[in-house]
């Protein structure tokens, strides 16, 4: 599933394709995308905005329109933003045909993905604000933020990093990157990370967040960046799906488990399991 560093490359590689230009036309092909709204509505109310800024909030890509309004993307597990394809790219769901004549393909395998047309300031606010907790990325994302997240919960930490409403963006790689880079077992209940942990680890967050933008993204499967490359972070992993390869700080074999229902990657070693 694209997570944050690849929903903000993709709004960093789109923005100079959409950003000032007119949709001249939308086509919703798949009434999944936007249910229970009706897909020839939303086009319509697509087709004539002009749009004036791209941002992100998670893994949430925001297409601000002249109207006010902002369409809300999520791309889910095999959801991709297309510009430039010489024929219609498999799998497509939705289009935006734009006034210079290029268009964005959205496609998506599995159907996962979602677009919400949102009207206005307010009703955008009330809709991040009950679905997304802090920015990771925010100046002032810091130990202070995931020690008031976590407060009194013994749930694993990798479980709360993974809540979307308590830290936005984090997905299943990145979650294990930044365990391991501040040296926690993903089964420590989360009340109980100490505080020199816990700055560890806000910091590992962003660092293993950016070296992701950096690459632009991680490539498994799915996930493609706008004009169809390829991400890198998957060269960059340190735990991620290195199963039985030597941690590049200590060298003992990477293992592979389970926490909070999630395949989970982290040295034995370098992380310690909590005591009972």
């Amino acid at each position: 599933m694209p997570e944050l560093p690849e929903v903000e490359t993709v709004r960093r590689r789109l923005a100079p394709f959409l950003e000032g230009r007119t949709i001249a036309m939308a086509e919703v092909d798949d009434a999944r995308l936007v249910r229970p709204e009706d897909p020839a509505a939303v086009a319509a109310r697509l087709g004539g905005a002009r749009i004036v800024g791209l941002g992100r909030r998670g893994k949430y890509l925001l297409v601000h329109l002249d109207d006010t309004s902002t369409l809300a993307v999520h791309l889910r597990m095999t959801g991709n933003l297309l510009v430039g394809a010489d024929t219609v790219p498999a799998h497509r769901r939705a289009v935006l045909h734009l006034d210079d004549g290029s268009r964005v393909d959205y496609t998506d395998l599995r159907r996962f993905g979602t677009w919400q047309l949102l009207e206005g300031a307010p009703e955008l606010a009330e809709f991040l604000d009950a679905r997304l907790g802090a920015e990771p990325l925010d100046p002032d994302f810091d130990a202070g933020t995931l020690r008031r997240a976590f407060a009194g919960r013994r749930a694993p930490v990798k479980a709360l990093l993974l809540d979307q409403r308590l830290v936005a963006g984090v997905g299943n790689i990145y979650a294990d990157e930044a365990l391991h880079a501040a040296r926690i077992h993903p089964e420590t209940p989360a009340g109980a990370v100490t505080r020199p942990a816990l700055a560890r680890l806000a910091t590992a967050v962003r660092d293993v967040l950016e070296i992701g933008i950096a690459a632009q993204g991680a490539t498994l499967r799915d996930y493609r960046t706008p004009e169809g490359g390829y991400g890198s972070m998957q060269e960059r992993f340190q735990v991620f799906d290195r199963t039985g390869e030597p941690c590049p700080h200590c060298g003992a074999a990477i293992v592979k488990t389970r926490v909070a229902g999630r395949g989970t990657h982290l040295c034995p070693r370098c992380q310690r399991r909590p005591r009972a």
